[in-house]
């Protein structure tokens, strides 16, 4: 694990965020975004995937194509939202370079726009990595608009070519303001500026794909950034209980007494046996999935990468629960520290 004493990537400005589905991506993302909306940091959280799931997690009307200030920071600081749509970001596109926005108004209406960004994946992965850039360089008053830029980006197993928008618009646009474009996001994304940070849960599918998707990285040239183990599960038993409950020797008089002190039961022998026999086999499969969720972390250690833990939590996510996932990431080294 990151020791909480030093910050993790301190030079960083885009923070790309993905993850096998289901894993609680948009959460961590959000999460990310707190964190480093402290001390009167201001933070933009992007969503690239159309799916409003920020603006759920914030409890907020659908976003547009607008950035809007969705949560403050700690110390305070200031967590802006976007939802980034390709046709907008296409329109707002041809006005800055071109002034044809009304050109591009009537293309849209013709269905131009949503037919180019379909056919060709790769302009359309240029526009929406290029908002994220743009937003990274945009500066007001002498000083940058935005601290920090988190990214919910598409999961891992799309996201190394996501980003490699350079390769993806090689066939499309071997020059012009396309491939100018794609070279201006490039710069960025392989820089030190950049950090692509990948979301898992300690289960073998997602940890597979987390590897997988660091090897693609790396392959890639892309800046890989911390592992983030969600949900993860602190152990309820001790570790000499485990290994008792996997080897079935628990203290099978203890449990039927614990059981009858209760009181959660008729005091007759049969139903206290058949509570103690549901405890055991309760306890067994915990030890089960502490010894595979621990096994599964080993193997994110070895990526030798920064492994960042959130806890289960029970209640469900809501605002509350998102500063607290937060705190959580500040106290493990991510993000501005909060001074008291």
């Amino acid at each position: 694990m990151s020791s909480p004493t030093g910050r993790l990537f301190p030079g960083v400005r885009l923070h790309v965020v993905t993850g096998k589905g289901g894993t609680g991506k948009t959460t961590v993302a959000a999460a990310l975004a707190l964190a480093l909306a402290a001390e009167g940091r201001r933070t933009l959280l992007m969503e690239v995937e159309g799916r409003q799931g920020i603006s759920q997690l914030f409890d907020t009307p659908p976003l547009p194509y607008e950035e809007r200030r969705v949560a403050r920071g700690p110390g305070g600081g200031e967590v802006h939202a976007l939802a980034v749509d390709p046709e907008a970001a296409l329109l707002e596109y041809l006005e800055m370079f071109y002034n044809l926005r009304r050109a591009g108004s009537a293309l849209s209406r013709l269905g131009a726009i949503d037919f180019a960004t379909t056919i060709a994946p790769g302009v359309r992965d240029v526009l929406l990595t290029g908002k994220a850039v743009e937003s990274v360089k945009r500066a007001e008053g002498g000083r940058a608009r935005y601290d920090a830029v988190v990214m919910d980006a598409p999961p891992t197993g799309r996201i190394a070519r996501f980003l490699n928008v350079n390769a993806e618009v090689a066939g499309i646009a071997r020059m012009g303001p396309i491939h100018s474009q794609a070279n201006s996001v490039m710069a960025v994304i392989h820089s030190p500026r950049t950090a692509v940070h990948l979301v898992t849960l300690l289960e073998e599918m997602p940890v597979q794909e987390t590897l997988d998707g660091i090897g693609e990285l790396d392959a890639a040239d892309l800046p890989v950034g911390a592992i983030v183990v969600n949900a993860d599960r602190p152990p309820v038993l001790t570790s000499a209980q485990q290994v008792d409950a996997l080897a079935g020797t628990l203290d099978r008089a203890a449990l039927a007494g614990a059981v009858a002190a209760a009181d959660v039961v008729t005091p007759r022998h049969s139903a206290v046996a058949s509570v103690v026999d549901a405890l055991l086999d309760e306890a067994r499969d915990h030890a089960e999935r502490v010894a595979l969720a621990e096994q599964e972390r080993e193997r994110l250690l070895q990526a030798e990468r920064p492994v960042l833990a959130l806890p289960h939590l029970a209640s469900g996510i809501d605002l509350g629960a998102l500063y607290e996932l937060a705190d959580a990431l500040r106290s493990q080294g991510f993000g501005t520290p909060v001074h008291p």
